[in-house]
C-alpha cells in the first residue's frame, strides 16, 4: 500500500472508531469519510461494505480476544477459563451500539467480513469449550456457535437497557447455569 493510501486507511479506521463509539455501528459512512478528509469513493475502495469497515475497526479487539483465549487455554480450571472468555466476548459485542446486532446477522452470512472475523474466534472458543467439556463441566450438546450467538444476544439485550449495568452479567450467569453438565 502506498504511503498516502496507508494514511487514508488509518484515518478512515480512526474516524470510524470515533463515529461508532458515539453513534453506533450504523454511523453514516459519508460522515466518516468526510471526517477522515477523503471522499466516499476512497472509503469504499478501502472498505467495500460497512461490514468490511466494522471488521477493520475490530481487528484490534479481535487480536485481544484471541490473545486472551491463548492465555486461558491451559488454565487449571477450564470452565472458569471459558466463562472468562465469554465475558470478554459480551464486552466486545457491547462495545458499540449496533455491533451485537451486526455480529448476530453476520453469523449466518458466510460472505460477510464480520463472519470471516468470527472464524478465528470460533476456533479459539472451541478449544476452550472442548477443555471444559473434557473436564465434565459443560454439556456435550453445547456448541461454540450457540455460545457466541448467546453472547451477542446478551450484549444486545444490555444495549437496550443501558440503565441496568448488571443485566449482561445476570444474563450470562443464567446462560452458564444452563450449559453446565
Amino acid at each position: 500500500m502506498r504511503a498516502d493510501a496507508r494514511r487514508n486507511h488509518e484515518r478512515l479506521l480512526a474516524e470510524a472508531r470515533a463515529a461508532f463509539a458515539v453513534q453506533g455501528a450504523d454511523a453514516p459512512l459519508e460522515e466518516i469519510a468526510r471526517r477522515a478528509g477523503v471522499g466516499i469513493g476512497t472509503l469504499y475502495r478501502h472498505f467495500p461494505t460497512r461490514a468490511d469497515l466494522l471488521n477493520g475497526v475490530f481487528q484490534e479487539a479481535l487480536a485481544e480476544l484471541l490473545d486472551r483465549s491463548r492465555a486461558l487455554a491451559d488454565a487449571d480450571e477450564p470452565c472458569r477459563a471459558l466463562v472468562e472468555w465469554l465475558r470478554a466476548l459480551v464486552a466486545h459485542a457491547g462495545e458499540y451500539r449496533g455491533l451485537a446486532h451486526a455480529l448476530m446477522c453476520a453469523s449466518y452470512d458466510r460472505g460477510s467480513a464480520l463472519f470471516r472475523c468470527s472464524d478465528p474466534l470460533r476456533a479459539a472458543g472451541e478449544l476452550l469449550l472442548a477443555r471444559a467439556r473434557e473436564a465434565g463441566r459443560v454439556r456435550a450438546d453445547v456448541s461454540i456457535g450457540d455460545l457466541m450467538q448467546l453472547t451477542n444476544a446478551i450484549a444486545l439485550a444490555a444495549e437496550q437497557c443501558p440503565e441496568d449495568t448488571e443485566l449482561a452479567d445476570r444474563l450470562l450467569a443464567l446462560t452458564l447455569r444452563g450449559i453446565k453438565a
